[in-house]
């Protein structure tokens, strides 16, 4: 790696301070406060014995997410897209990412017929909240699982998680590939892309845009073998924040 120092001084193969805030809500079957660097996510599993009448005695359970920044996560208020009466596109677009993300690591048939739904909401954002959110959502998952086997909803020996995943950004800024983009490399990288893996360093999905010049092969590997740094360690954040 160069030794080129980035605004906020980290080096170009640093990820910010991230913390995980495990149980951060007192209502939630699972929940997880994640904060990287400024943006901070808040994330909810809640657990329903059922599933939609559509996967009815199917012996299958259901993962899915629902993202959301609120008014004031950014500099400028936002309006509620409830009150607008639309969801909008990018909002879509990052629930149905989140939702994969953790059904690339559920076994549906050991879940049974339960369904579980992850809420993130973007209390602050400063870059990276769509990654920051599955990770966060991870931890609270994990967390609503357990919650569902003691109420024996779930099997004593039931294995509903296959892995684990951690998603991070990476991206191409003046030249230089870089982890984990804060909004101003974000908003003027070349090259942006959200990668995500899981805890045995399979991808799950990498989104990479060209929004400058065109990226070649080399950049390509030097971006996900950032992106692969980057997930073992919030990997390791993952399992020190669940205690394991």
């Amino acid at each position: 790696m160069t030794d080129i120092v980035r605004a906020d001084g980290r080096a170009i193969d640093e990820l910010r301070p991230v913390t995980i805030e495990r149980g951060w809500s007192d209502q939630a079957e699972g929940s997880a406060l994640i904060s990287c660097g400024r943006t901070k996510v808040l994330c909810t599993a809640s657990f329903t014995n059922g599933v939609p009448r559509w996967m009815s005695g199917k012996g299958k359970g259901w993962v899915t997410a629902e993202y959301a920044m609120l008014p004031r996560s950014t500099n400028e208020r936002m309006a509620r897209e409830a009150v607008k009466g639309k969801i909008g596109g990018r909002t879509h677009e990052i629930s149905r990412l989140v939702g994969r993300s953790l059904r690339a690591v559920v076994d549906m048939k050991a879940l049974g017929e339960n369904t579980i739904v992850i809420d993130c909401d973007v209390l602050q954002a400063d870059g990276g909240t769509r990654t920051a959110a599955i990770t966060g959502a991870y931890v609270a998952l994990f967390d609503a699982l357990e919650w569902g086997r003691e109420q024996k909803f779930i099997g004593q020996k039931a294995q509903p998680l296959t892995d684990s995943v951690a998603a991070i950004s990476v991206g191409i800024v003046k030249g230089v590939p870089m982890l984990d983009l804060a909004y101003t490399e974000d908003s003027s990288a070349q090259t942006d892309m959200n990668v995500v893996v899981t805890g045995r360093g399979s991808f799950v999905e990498v989104q990479g845009t060209a929004e400058g010049a065109p990226f070649d092969r080399a950049e390509l590997n030097s971006l996900l073998d950032l992106a692969l740094a980057g997930t073992v360690t919030l990997t390791e954040l993952q399992n020190a924040a669940l205690g394991r």
